[in-house]
């Protein structure tokens, strides 16, 4: 069972948790969210620990889940949380909570506090599509599943129904080979009827990804890499970091050690490292042997490995 899931029959779960795994699950997928949340809780068991933390710890314990702004409002979540002595219990007011929109509030009322909410993930997206045979993508259909999924959601036990649907749609109604001869819906599912379950609903039309390019810039000494905090705001605000150039239009051409291509949301990223004599900006000193607790995110632990396996390379 999922470690902020409550077993059947068990009270319902901390609010807590189940804020804390909604927000880590955003973009994000059960495997690579199971063992961080763990950790999370094992450091901050309560929200009023995590709210007095300081922001760079939680920064680091984040990094690798990507999606950075999320580590920014849950820190600015949890203080607020503490501040006013616990989690409100409806979607109204937990939607005036920083970093918590209409899913998430509609989750943590549904499951944490027993409110019939409507709760709609992309896994019951999917199911709601397919079993009323929508064939147009999601984001035409949106307001038919929801439409659809508040008249199936029931008065009582609705957190239930809401877990059971988003179960369903991650084990079973897969966006790809889907198992529905095991799918408790199937008999009423127009999907399954149609015998090509995989058409619905559409496929989102994806849009070119724009490149921007820039430098990292590599400072060694004493068996140390010289490692940065950048803005609070923006991409990676907050985040450790190597220190380097803004992210832009223009190639980098010179001779670099290392190369390495990240993927965000809305773009590519095409960064290279290039050594430098001196230091720059405000920063420490981190010990190669440590970087892995730098707390950097996964494009500078991906350029570090970079450095790293370059040098071995050459040396070799």
């Amino acid at each position: 069972m999922l470690p902020w899931r409550a077993p059947p029959g068990e009270p319902a779960p901390d609010p807590y948790r189940v804020w804390l795994s909604e927000v880590m699950l955003q973009q994000t997928t059960v495997a690579a969210v199971t063992p961080r949340f763990g950790r999370f809780v094992a450091r901050w068991p309560t929200v009023e620990a995590l709210a007095s933390a300081p922001d760079e710890d939680v920064l680091g314990e984040w990094a690798g889940l990507g999606y950075y702004a999320r580590a920014r409002n849950l820190i600015a979540c949890a203080r607020e949380v503490a501040a006013r002595g616990g989690f409100p219990d409806t979607e109204a007011k937990l939607r005036k909570l920083p970093g918590i929109g209409d899913y998430t509030a509609a989750a943590i009322a549904a499951i944490a506090f027993g409110r019939r909410a409507v709760v709609i993930d992309g896994n019951v997206e999917r199911v709601v599509s397919r079993l009323h045979g929508l064939e147009a993508p999601v984001a035409v259909s949106k307001a038919r599943i929801r439409e659809l999924t508040d008249a199936m959601t029931p008065h009582e036990r609705a957190g239930d129904f809401a877990q059971a649907m988003m179960d369903l749609g991650a084990t079973i109604c897969r966006p790809k080979s889907p198992d529905c001869t095991a799918c408790p819906l199937n008999g009423e599912c127009l999907a399954f009827a149609s015998g090509e379950p995989e058409r619905y609903p559409g496929a989102k039309v994806k849009g070119v990804r724009p490149v921007r390019y820039g430098v990292a810039h590599w400072a060694e000494r004493d068996g140390c890499v010289w490692v940065v905090r950048r803005p609070a705001k923006g991409m990676l605000g907050g985040m450790a970091a190597l220190p380097g150039s803004e992210w832009g239009q223009a190639q980098f051409d010179s001779p670099a050690v290392a190369r390495v291509t990240h993927v965000f949301t809305h773009f590519r990223l095409e960064l290279a490292v290039v050594v430098v004599s001196q230091p720059e900006g405000d920063g420490w000193w981190q010990p190669l042997s440590t970087l892995d607790d730098a707390g950097l995110p996964t494009l500078y632990r991906r350029a570090a490995q970079a450095v790293l396996q370059a040098r071995s390379k050459l040396a070799a």
